[in-house]
């Protein structure tokens, strides 16, 4: 596969396990390729154009110069007011709904005139906001459209992510093509908050694995730790609560197949956080790891999957 990054502003609906299924998809004898694209939008719209595709399918006149009068709000900088000839306002609510629009325009409906024109192989597009991976069969192919890409994105003010555009050998025959080359394992990539992996099941069949990025898992337990720090002296029951909705709301988002092993050890450090706080209280206060281990089992909810595979998500019996 081949894979750049980006990410923030704008909304195209997408689950788990449609993301999963879409990237696990067989694809033949072929080796795709996916891209992960990272771009800058909210300094680079072009005003003009967005007015442009907004009026494609909004009439009303009071409608539009509301949105026109928000493209033009400026920023304020030390004081001083400072007109934007383009981009959104950062942090306006209306910017994620402009960014997207603005997107699928420019990318959504040129990309799928593009796979209709000019792919042979299999092509597989997976946008949320700005941040977006597409998976080619061939190598050739994934090359070219990263050439047109760039040209489209130019004509309407936007540009890739230098840093963050990468493409990689992904997929079912990455492992072995590059094992046939004497290089090392397929290369990882970041999406929506996962490390996605090249790798098998129990089975022996290939599989995309997702595991939560390490960084984000670290800066998660490191927020919750501050918290923690202001909660030391409320009563045991209101934190274990509090660290109860924390955790549920953690896992209803990165509870998916294969990261369990991520959300046991988050559970763990998130308990030993909690015992080093509840030590803390004074120095009398006593708390072994007999009495965590029963206020963890208490108020901290155990990792299962909350997002099945689509085959077991969507599986129904109808009686015939």
């Amino acid at each position: 596969m081949h894979v750049s990054e980006e990410s923030d502003s704008g909304i195209v609906p997408m689950n788990h396990s449609n993301n999963e299924e879409t990237l696990s998809a067989e694809n033949g004898e072929g080796r795709p390729l996916i891209k992960e694209n990272h771009l800058r939008l909210n300094d680079s719209i072009s005003h003009e154009w967005m007015l442009k595709f907004v009026q494609h399918r909004v009439a009303d006149r009071r409608i539009l110069r509301l949105i026109q009068k928000w493209l033009k709000a400026g920023v304020m900088e030390g004081g001083g007011w400072t007109e934007t000839e383009t981009g959104t306002p950062q942090g306006a609510v209306l910017s994620p709904l402009l960014a997207n629009i603005y997107l699928h325009y420019v990318f959504d409906l040129w990309v799928q005139a593009w796979r209709k024109k000019h792919a042979q192989g299999d092509v597989v597009v997976v946008r949320y906001a700005d941040d977006m991976i597409l998976g080619f069969q061939a190598q050739a192919e994934a090359d070219r459209f990263l050439e047109d890409l760039r040209e489209r994105l130019g004509k309407f003010g936007l540009e890739l992510h230098p840093d963050k555009t990468r493409r990689i050998e992904f997929g079912r025959h990455a492992e072995q093509d590059r094992k046939r080359r004497g290089e090392g394992k397929p290369e990882t990539f970041d999406f929506l908050g996962f490390t996605h992996i090249s790798g098998k099941n129990r089975k022996g069949y290939f599989t995309v694995k997702r595991r939560t990025i390490a960084k984000r898992l670290r800066a998660k337990l490191q927020e919750i730790k501050q918290h923690l720090r202001r909660r030391r002296h409320e009563p045991v029951a209101r934190t274990g609560e509090w660290l109860q909705s924390v955790v549920q709301g953690y896992f209803l988002y990165h509870a998916v197949p294969g990261n369990l092993d991520s959300l046991g050890t988050f559970r763990t450090r998130l308990t030993r956080l909690w015992r080093t706080q509840l030590l803390h209280r004074s120095q009398r206060h006593r708390c072994n790891w007999e009495r965590m281990v029963r206020l963890a089992e208490r108020w901290l909810p155990k990792p299962r999957v909350m997002h099945p595979w689509p085959t077991q998500r969507f599986a129904a019996r109808h009686p015939r």
